[in-house]
């Protein structure tokens, strides 16, 4: 496990740059969850990102046993724009999203709504994200057979409408209809994007 962290926390580092602030979270019954802050000063942005959901793999939810090496591993990113509100309270909404698959026995994967029941940090007209494709900022991590690669899913906050939304017509369709708006979805301050 701690050897599969360190190759995470590497990953990080070589895509984002050194952490300026880490914040370690437990939770009753499950393993630690460290939400690393990397500030890139250049773009205006800062990146939040879950260490330790990827030490054990994701267990589907049907099955009898849960398999302790093969499964699907993440780590959650979540990008928003420097400055603009007091994100940095998002790190225990985003250790508590992180210890779900722990705590619940869900699979985290593209195309999911995650929900914490509150804002995401104080004033946030969020209390839910969508899971997006993995891929793009951080590449995911190969490991070893027979273990899963770790995927590092980008979290979009959405409003309640958005959720409400997403729920009806699905991920794809709300990621179309913030592409067609315009939307900045690192904007922590933004309002919902228009829905029919």
């Amino acid at each position: 496990m701690g050897e599969i962290l360190a190759l995470v926390e590497a990953r990080l580092r070589t895509a984002l740059g050194d952490p300026d602030a880490r914040a370690a979270v437990t939770f009753l019954g499950t393993d630690r969850i460290e939400v690393l802050r990397f500030v890139d000063a250049d773009a205006g942005l800062v990146r939040y990102a879950t260490l330790g959901m990827s030490a054990q793999p994701m267990a589907d939810p049907t099955a009898v046993l849960a398999d302790p090496v093969k499964g699907p591993r993440a780590e959650l990113v979540l990008t928003v724009r420097n400055g603009l509100a007091d994100t940095d309270k998002v790190l225990r909404p985003l250790a508590v999203l992180a210890a779900t698959p722990q705590v619940e026995g869900v699979v985290v994967a593209p195309g999911a709504s995650l929900d914490v029941g509150e804002p995401l940090w104080p004033g946030a007209p969020f209390g839910s994200v969508l899971v997006a494709e993995s891929g793009g900022l951080v590449e995911d991590l190969e490991l070893d057979e027979p273990l899963d690669p770790v995927r590092f899913l980008p979290l979009l906050p959405m409003t309640s409408n958005e959720a409400a939304w997403k729920r009806v017509h699905g991920a794809q369709a709300l990621e179309e209809r913030w592409l067609a708006n315009g939307t900045d979805l690192r904007d922590p301050l933004r309002r919902s994007v228009t829905l029919d």
